[in-house]
Order: C-alpha cells, then structure tokens, then sequence
C-alpha cells in the first residue's frame, strides 16, 4: 500500500527541502524566518568555494551573514559581496576574505592590520572615539573611493551607532600600507599597524577596493562581549 503513497511523499520533501544556496538571492533570504536562515547561512559556508584559500571561521561568517542580511532588509547594502575581517585571529595570518554571495566564492585572502592603540600582534581593545588610533568592530557599508595620502582609498560607513558610526569623521577608510607586507613579519613579529583603518597590501589595494566599494558590506568580528551587548544586527 506504501507505493500508493509515494509520489505524495517525494513531494512533501522536495517542497519543504532546504534549496540550494548557489546563486543565492540575498532579498528572498533577507525576509526569511531565523531559524531557516540561520539553516540557510550554515548550508552557505559549507558550500563556499574556497578557491584555494582558508575558509573563515564558522562563527564569524554566521555573524557577519546575518548581519548582511539584517542591512540588505534595510535597502542600505547594494552589493552582494560580503567582506570579513577576523581581528580574533593574529595580525601574522591572512585574517581578511571578500567573498562573491552570487558564485558563492572566496575572491581574496590577505593580511590586514589593526589600529597600533588596539594591540600588538593581536588585537584586544577597540573604540568608536577620534584620535583614539583604534580599530571599531561591526558592520560597515563600502562607500566612494579617493585619493589621498595612501593612493586609492575606500571611504567606510559605521552602521552601528555608539559602536562605528563614526567611522567617516575619524576617516577609518581601506587603504594600502607598506606597513601591511606580509614581510613586515620577519622583522617584527606582527603586522604593522594603523590609525584605526583596516589597512591592506599595496599590491592588493586596487582589485580589492575596486571589488567592494559601492555599497556592499564589511565586518569587522572579535568575540567581545561589550560588542554583543550593544549591536543590535548580531543579538
């Protein structure tokens, strides 16, 4: 009698089977429930292309794409590419990803420094206050690009009030450094370090700004506990 039943059995589970998240739509899964998304997110990580590179800690990168989706909701992210910066990890590895959410892609991987009043090899202390020369954790949206002192620069957004939202005034911007060589490290030990901007390599500087400026997000993760009280877009 069983076999009676099965075409309304295969049915029922291709219907309420989670859907693949290649070529992910960013809108559909910024209205779904948590609890799907939280599924979804999951199915995304394990599927990402690494493209040779290290994947993104698990934790940070559900952080970071809830957050995503909470600002793609909102209208203010255009851009479906998702920068990562993990300030838990030592300013010695490549603790930086921009990541395609379309193909579903590890685009780059690269060292990136934290601001010298933040820490040493690590970075332990963090500020949303001008000339503090520290870095500010959360979420960011990219905004135009410029040239100053660094050459091309990439202007920053702070989306989290009391914890970012001065990014702009304290002129936090992606920048190349020499100070941000990987060759910085046989010297000193730890990556150079900046005012307060996630600086990268000067050889990176141009693929990388000209992949994430206009409007597409940025986050900055350290498991700090002062963070999590306040954000509203990781809680």
């Amino acid at each position: 009698m069983i076999y009676k039943f099965l075409p309304l059995l295969l049915l029922f589970f291709v219907s309420f089977a989670p859907k693949s998240t290649n070529n992910t739509d960013p809108k559909l899964l910024a209205n779904t429930k948590s609890a799907n998304l939280a599924v979804r997110i999951e199915m995304i990580y394990n599927s990402l292309d690494a493209n040779s590179f290290a994947l993104p800690q698990v934790e940070c990168f559900k952080r970071a794409m809830t957050g995503f989706y909470a600002l793609k909701q909102k209208g203010v992210i255009e851009k479906d590419i998702l920068t990562v910066i993990d300030f838990s990890m030592s300013s010695t590895k490549k603790r930086m990803w921009i990541i395609d959410l379309v193909s579903n892609k590890i685009l780059y991987n690269t060292v990136v420094s934290h601001g010298r009043n933040s820490g040493l090899e690590y970075a332990t202390s963090f500020s949303n206050q001008s000339n503090s020369y520290k870095s500010s954790l959360g979420f960011y949206t990219t905004g135009e690009t410029y040239f100053g002192k660094h050459g091309l620069s990439l202007k920053l957004d702070g989306q989290e009030k009391g914890i970012n939202d001065n990014a702009r005034a304290r002129a936090v911007v992606i920048h190349g450094a020499s100070y941000a060589n990987p060759s910085i490290l046989k010297n000193q030990g730890y990556l150079g370090r900046s005012q307060g901007c996630p600086a990268i390599p000067e050889d990176l500087k141009s693929e990388i700004i000209n992949t994430i400026k206009g409007k597409s997000c940025l986050f900055i993760y350290h498991p700090a506990k002062s963070y999590d009280i306040v954000s509203k877009l990781v809680s």
